[in-house]
């Protein structure tokens, strides 16, 4: 896969995240967190395992030399922990904050992520990633209303998330590009994500001071939030994580950062769409510079290949 395929995956992957926002916080008018992550990530389990069957399938015809297994398996989990983490706090956070503060504070990753990378990993990284991410994060900032001021508990908590997050697409980045099977990576990190919400959820729903928050499983409170159950684990959790986990063994941990920062750009626009939330001109001047960042980033680096290419 070329880098701009991936890229372009990573960019769809952002897009179905944005609308995802609207479905995480609508859910929860009839079921709690923990159980909209159990049912989303365990019916995204689902969805994925025919795919980690057919990758497996081309790993026993491959001829290349394979990574052990164990290490993959080890080293997904690890992912699934911190993808857990990550969408626990969100998804909590989403029940005081809106969704156009939770991407705005989400897309926090997109300045972390590369500072992660060159602090962690060593990697040096393509100059254009730092005028990028500055520019994303301004836009980020423009569009959650240019101002921290009246942080709310649920802000906060969003917040933490963003800085686990950043740690997620690290993690992820690294996992895939040294040992390949990104779609099997996927799959481990919905079933330990799935797993861990069904635990806390058991745990919540008989705990009297959680319950009310967290109410007991029920059949009409499930079918009441079906529909936002059905896009959150086929494809804001099938679909664009298994894309996003795809794009990065191609691209960049902090390329990936910036072009799956657009997620807060879609959930400023179909929070105004289907919840009536506004954006300001400071808001639109937001979305503008992540647009300008996530095309910098796409083509830039590109085009000053093919000049650098053309003449020697």
């Amino acid at each position: 896969m070329s880098r701009r395929s991936a890229n372009l995956c990573l960019l769809f992957a952002g897009i179905i995240w944005g609308m995802g926002f609207i479905a995480q916080q609508t859910a929860m008018e009839n079921v709690g967190p923990m159980l909209f992550m159990t049912l989303r990530f365990l019916l995204a389990t689902l969805v994925v395992i025919p795919f980690a069957l057919w990758e497996r399938s081309k790993d026993a015809t491959s001829t290349a030399p394979l990574p052990p297994l164990r290490a993959t398996v080890k080293q997904a989990i690890l992912v699934g922990l911190l993808f857990f983490s990550t969408m626990a706090l969100q998804q909590v956070g989403l029940l005081v904050t809106t969704v156009t503060s939770a991407g705005f504070l989400t897309g926090l990753y997109v300045i972390i992520v590369p500072i992660m990378v060159l602090i962690i990993l060593r990697q040096k990284q393509h100059w254009v990633i730092w005028p990028g991410s500055a520019m994303a994060m301004i836009g980020i900032f423009l569009l959650g209303g240019g101002g921290l001021s009246g942080l709310n508990q649920g802000d906060i908590l969003v917040i933490i998330g963003a800085f686990i997050g950043a740690g997620h697409i690290v993690l992820m980045g690294y996992s895939v590009q040294k040992y390949g099977r990104p779609v099997q990576t996927a799959l481990i990190q919905f079933a330990v994500a799935g797993i861990i919400s069904l635990i806390a959820h058991l745990i919540f729903a008989n705990n009297s001071f959680t319950a009310a928050i967290e109410p007991a499983a029920n059949f009409s409170i499930i079918l009441l939030a079906a529909p936002e159950i059905l896009y959150g684990g086929i494809f804001a959790g099938g679909l664009a994580f298994t894309l996003m986990a795809i794009g990065q063994r191609y691209t960049s941990e902090a390329d990936a950062a910036i072009l799956l920062s657009s997620e807060a750009l879609f959930a400023a626009l179909f929070a105004a769409i289907l919840l009536g939330e506004r954006l300001d001109t400071a808001g639109y001047m937001g979305c503008f510079l992540i647009f300008a960042a996530i095309l910098i980033v796409q083509l830039l680096p590109g085009r000053i290949t093919n000049k650098a290419s053309k003449s020697i």
